[in-house]
C-alpha cells in the first residue's frame, strides 16, 4: 500500500502526520476537525500552509458539537444606498441553533462596506460564545480577513482592521478561537443562513 501523509488544519494538534493512527487522535471527537491525505510531505505541508485553500464544511450535526464549545458561521452586507452595513451569524451550540442579526452607519467604519459587517458579524458571535460561558469558538467564515488580520498574517491599517486584531486578543484571554474559511456561495446551509441574515438585517430580501 502507497504510503500517505495526513494534513490537519483544524483538530486538537495541527501539522502534518505519517500515519492514519497518529492523524486519527487529533481529529476524533474534535468537531469541525479538517483534515486530507496526500501521497508526499510536500504536497501535504503546501496544502497547510496555502491560506486560499477553502473548505466545504460538513452538514454539521448536534451531536458534533461538544458542551464547552460553540460553531459559528458569520457574513456581511452592505446597502449602498443608506450607507449601512449589516452581519448576519448563526450559532451552533449542543441541543440549540441561534440566529443573530445587526446592522450600523457609522461614516468611518462603512468605508469597508460588507467587510465591515463581517468583521462585526466575528465580533458579536465571539462575544455571545463568551457570555454563554463556552471553552472554545470555531468560526466559519467566507472571507479571508476575518482570520487573517485577527492572526496577524495580514497588516491592520485602518482603524477598523486594527480593532477588529486589539478585539479579538482580547477575547482570547477568555475563550480559545478557531477560524475556518469557506466556500462562498457553496449551497452550505449555516453559511447561507449567515448571508440571508446579514441582508435581513438591512432589509435586503432575495
Amino acid at each position: 500500500m502507497a504510503k500517505k501523509y495526513y494534513a490537519v488544519k483544524v483538530g486538537k494538534t495541527t501539522g502534518v502526520f505519517n500515519n492514519w493512527e497518529d492523524c486519527k487522535k487529533q481529529v476524533t471527537g474534535f468537531s469541525g476537525a479538517i483534515y486530507k491525505s496526500f501521497p508526499t510531505f510536500e504536497e501535504a505541508k503546501e496544502y497547510l500552509n496555502n491560506e486560499s485553500n477553502e473548505i466545504e464544511s460538513k452538514n454539521i450535526t448536534f451531536e458534533d458539537v461538544a458542551d464547552d464549545e460553540i460553531l459559528a458561521y458569520v457574513d456581511g452586507s452592505y446597502k449602498k444606498d443608506t450607507l449601512e452595513y449589516g452581519y448576519g451569524v448563526v450559532l451552533i451550540l449542543k441541543d440549540d441553533i441561534i440566529e443573530l442579526f445587526g446592522k450600523g452607519e457609522n461614516p468611518e467604519v462603512a468605508k469597508s462596506r460588507n467587510v465591515t459587517g463581517e468583521l462585526f458579524g466575528s465580533i458579536r458571535a465571539i462575544s455571545e460564545a463568551i457570555k454563554l460561558r463556552k471553552k472554545k469558538i470555531i468560526v466559519f467564515h467566507d472571507y479571508q480577513g476575518i482570520s487573517s488580520w485577527a492572526n496577524g498574517e495580514w497588516k491592520c491599517n485602518l482603524p477598523l482592521t486594527i480593532g477588529y486584531r486589539d478585539k479579538i486578543k482580547e477575547f482570547r484571554k477568555e475563550i480559545e478561537i478557531l477560524f475556518v474559511k469557506v466556500k462562498a456561495h457553496s449551497n452550505d446551509k449555516y453559511n447561507d443562513l449567515a448571508d440571508h441574515l446579514a441582508k435581513k438585517s438591512l432589509g435586503i430580501e432575495k
